[in-house]
């Protein structure tokens, strides 16, 4: 079944890697929702937290799952956490994609950063779990993203029922 998804990350330090992990995407004819060229973006951030998160919610809208593409500052972006609980809040599929083993323009590899799913919680009437143990998190070199990402999206896209 096709999928729209929305990636979520750190734009300015994770553009080249993020656009890896979607360009591998959309080249075996998928849809995806959350990217913007540099010129569009800066647009979007011109008209302050309220212009982007009404974005935010635009691209959110239609999609399924949304994948965190996971780099070096991701968990520590604003809007990065926002993505996250409000895909949680809209019964989105979630998962965590692990992107500092790609290679940017000058063919250097990123620091692993802290995984966003272990900062934030999910209160349950049994109590406070992290995302982490509820939503899985791969590594898009180790894990060999290029040929499992569908597989990860559908699995997190049937866990939310969706």
């Amino acid at each position: 079944m096709a999928r729209r998804v929305f990636f979520s990350f750190h734009y300015q330090r994770d553009i080249v890697r993020a656009s890896q992990v979607r360009n591998s995407w959309v080249t075996q004819d998928r849809q995806t929702a959350g990217f913007l060229d540099a010129a569009a973006w800066e647009k979007v951030k011109r008209g302050g937290d309220a212009a982007i998160e009404t974005w935010i919610e635009d691209q959110l809208n239609g999609t399924s799952v949304t994948v965190v593409l996971i780099g070096a500052e991701t968990s520590s972006r604003k809007y990065v956490i926002h993505e996250i609980k409000r895909s949680c809040v809209l019964g989105k599929g979630l998962l965590g994609v692990r992107i500092h083993n790609l290679k940017d323009f000058n063919k250097r590899t990123d620091t692993a950063g802290p995984n966003p799913f272990d900062i934030l919680g999910y209160d349950r009437t049994w109590g406070r779990e992290n995302l982490s143990q509820i939503y899985r998190t791969y590594d898009y070199v180790a894990n060999d993203g290029y040929q499992n990402l569908d597989s990860w999206i559908e699995e997190a896209a049937r866990a939310a029922g969706r």
